[in-house]
């Protein structure tokens, strides 16, 4: 089963953080996904899951949950 892309259909870069606003990816880890096997694409998501829980800590009045 192929992992499904974090896309929320919500794309713009921040210029704070130099991720996507919408599903926290890099634009390499965007360029990169549909090229990339089901482990890279994991690993991508922890990744994400780290910046989500970090953008939460310091908001914590945003819901970042998709």
């Amino acid at each position: 089963m192929s992992v499904p892309s974090p896309c929320i259909n919500l794309c713009r870069m921040s210029p704070d953080t130099g991720w996507c606003e919408g599903c926290q990816r890099t634009i390499e880890e965007i360029t990169r996904w549909s090229r990339s096997t089901d482990d890279d694409r994991r690993a991508i998501l922890a990744a994400v899951a780290e910046r989500r829980t970090r953008l939460a800590a310091a908001s914590p009045a945003v819901d970042l949950r998709t």
